[in-house]
């Protein structure tokens, strides 16, 4: 980076806690951040880390070389409005808010001349940030320099993995991937512990081997050179008790269901772009 790295995050919730975790005392430090959130209860807890808070936007975003968006989205023109007049033309801003073209917060950002702002990443983390494995997507206006990119890189790979894609569509998979793709995790290991439960297991014991299984899969399948194809054809014994289920997932048409799911998770995501921007 050539620059010192500063921030200001619109909106102090959950990821933009998960974020300050990962570059606070790593990246910068609890003075070079400044959190505006309208909740006093919310400001309180950031503030006893030794970051600068306010209720409303004021002149000291002016100085931060980083706006990190990261309010709901049914709220973000509002508060990327509010901001605006403390935009200066080296400001690199970065939205975590889903389903708004980055375009049109560009031209919130506009001034007076009508130009909007392209110096302006969007990004798509998720909820397991919050413990530094997230898994993020970001994607470029063409305002953005080297070292922005260099910049937004070094932010979310500080809580997980980050890779760019093209334009907001691709976001918007993304979007139907890894960010919302821990909740259908949960869903399936709210469906393995209840499964052992009725089989006979303790809810404990059925917790225990549920989470260990699929965090053992998961390095596996991300430590092996082998396809994911390849490591489930050696779990699956001809005829054995692998090949049982697997046969009753593919009978109800397991991957066409994730699939679709996917695709809604999608298709929402272009609704809220259509609704709120």
């Amino acid at each position: 980076m050539t620059q010192e790295l500063t921030i200001a995050f619109i909106g102090g919730g959950n990821m933009a806690t998960a974020l300050a975790a990962g570059l606070i005392g790593k990246r910068c430090g609890a003075h070079d951040v400044h959190v505006i959130d309208k909740n006093p209860a919310v400001l309180d807890r950031w503030a006893q880390q030794g970051v600068s808070v306010a209720q409303a936007p004021d002149a000291t975003l002016a100085g931060r070389r980083v706006w990190i968006l990261a309010v709901k989205p049914q709220f973000l023109k509002e508060a990327v409005e509010s901001c605006r007049p403390f935009l200066v033309p080296d400001t690199l801003v970065v939205s975590v808010a889903a389903g708004i073209p980055a375009r049109a917060i560009g031209a919130w950002l506009a001034g007076p001349d009508g130009r909007p702002h392209t110096r302006l990443i969007r990004c798509m983390p998720n909820t397991p940030a919050l413990i530094g494995s997230g898994a993020s997507g970001l994607m470029a206006l063409d305002g953005v320099t080297q070292d922005d990119r260099l910049v937004a890189q070094q932010m979310l790979g500080a809580v997980g993995e980050a890779v760019w894609v093209q334009d907001d569509a691709q976001i918007d998979a993304v979007t139907a991937l890894s960010g919302s793709g821990p909740a259908y995790v949960f869903l399936f290991i709210e469906a393995l512990i209840q499964g052992a439960v009725r089989q006979g297991l303790t809810d404990d014991q059925a917790r225990t081997l549920a989470l260990a299984t699929l965090n053992g899969a998961t390095q596996l399948a991300a430590l092996s050179h082998e396809s994911l194809a390849v490591l489930r054809e050696r779990v699956t014994s001809k005829g054995g008790t692998t090949a049982a289920a697997l046969e009753v997932l593919d009978a109800r048409g397991f991957a066409a269901i994730v699939q679709q799911a996917m695709d809604a998770a999608r298709d929402r995501a272009a609704e809220l772009s259509r609704e709120f921007s």
